[in-house]
């Protein structure tokens, strides 16, 4: 087991990672940047140390040259990104190995190829995964462009291949705005990503959002842990997150569980992810969209119902743990992870109401957290 972890990230997930190094009897590193060094994260483990100094508190926790110093200073021999920042960023997890730390995450040669939206298709078409009809990354022709569009017909759905969060995304009704919503989603994905390639996808009009939540490990085993769905979302960021799906059949989950498992067995996927799907209400069938490589958010209604800890079955896996083997993995082989009842996760949104529901920040006046038997 490792020695000890830097969690490179803040707030909730850091607090969260804190915890699971802690039932493990790991010390833990935090971070911090300037801006945060009154934060509750900061003070949730006994050591802790300001990032990227000089810097704003978004590029200060992207420091990646600045968290592998701080990593080696403290002693880390393990790093866990929680979810954002550089969760997803194959190029920190390749500093990680070349300094010879544990990123507890997917390998960065499969965040490469899972990262790009584009090539994730390809890999789930050669998985015999459903995808939906999309283009290819759009050219930089508005010709070409608009030939690709008529190919696969409207109404689409554009998408930043880089991207994640809702950043980028357009529904194009037709070709009257197609060239300027582009052109938009472009600098968008650009200033988000550091990338601006996009493609269209074909738009399903009544969707469902559900996504598969996987586990690998080191030994060439996959399992997944059931579903989430996560239809209800504003501004493509999901709201509200429920585990189990309670529309699913006993068939439509086995066959939306398998082909997730069939997607991460055929790119030799190793700890937690998520395998997201679109399901078209009318016809019942299901589409591949994309793979998170990382811990979501969501992860925590997963854990209730099946009852297992996701987060120190990541810190486990990373450091060689074998599934099936439940005393040092912490999960279980297929066949005994169980589903009991149903978990909701429901997010608060701050925005200003009164200037066009921008995003807000503000203070919360009243709050009473759940109390009682249960």
């Amino acid at each position: 087991m490792f020695k000890k972890i830097l969690v490179a990230n803040r707030s909730e997930i850091a607090i969260r990672v804190f915890r699971a190094a802690r039932e493990l009897s790991i010390p833990s590193v935090g971070i911090y940047a300037a801006d945060d060094r009154l934060t509750l994260h900061r003070f949730n483990t006994p050591e802790c140390y300001e990032v990227g100094a000089g810097k704003g508190p978004i590029e200060a926790y992207l420091d990646m040259e600045d968290v592998i110093r701080i990593a080696k200073t403290s002693g880390a021999d393990a790093v866990h990104p929680g979810y954002g920042f550089l969760s997803e960023n194959p190029e920190f997890a390749q500093l990680c190995a070349d300094s010879g730390i544990t990123f507890v995450g997917p390998s960065p040669e499969i965040m490469r190829r899972l990262g790009n939206k584009v090539e994730a298709r390809a890999l789930a078409m050669a998985a015999d995964v459903p995808v939906m009809p999309a283009t290819d990354p759009l050219p930089h022709n508005d010709e070409e462009v608009l030939k690709l569009a008529e190919s696969v017909g409207f109404p689409f759905m554009l998408k930043a291949s880089w991207g994640g969060g809702g950043r980028g995304m357009r529904v194009i009704e037709d070709s009257s705005n197609l060239l300027d919503q582009v052109a938009a989603a472009r600098r968008e994905a650009q200033a988000a990503f550091g990338n601006d390639e996009v493609y269209l996808e074909k738009l399903v009009r009544n969707a469902r959002h559900v996504e598969v939540q996987i586990m690998g490990d080191s030994h060439g085993q996959v399992v997944h842990l059931f579903e989430r769905d996560c239809t209800a979302q504003r501004r493509h960021q999901k709201i509200v997150e429920r585990a189990p799906a309670p529309y699913l059949t006993q068939d439509q989950r086995d066959k939306v569980t398998g082909a997730a498992v069939r997607l991460a067995r055929s790119v030799d996927y190793h700890n937690a992810g998520t395998v997201e799907f679109l399901q078209d209400v009318d016809t019942g069938e299901f589409y591949f969209i994309e793979v998170n490589p990382r811990i979501q958010v969501e992860h925590t209604v997963t854990e209730q119902i099946t009852g297992l800890d996701l987060v120190k079955s990541q810190i486990r896996i990373a450091a060689g743990a074998k599934i099936g083997d439940l005393e040092a993995s912490g999960i279980p082989r297929q066949a005994d992870i169980q589903m009991r009842g149903a978990a909701i996760q429901c997010r608060v949104t701050t925005e200003d109401p009164r200037n066009s529901f921008i995003p807000d920040y503000g203070h919360i006046v009243a709050y009473r957290s759940p109390a009682g038997p249960g």
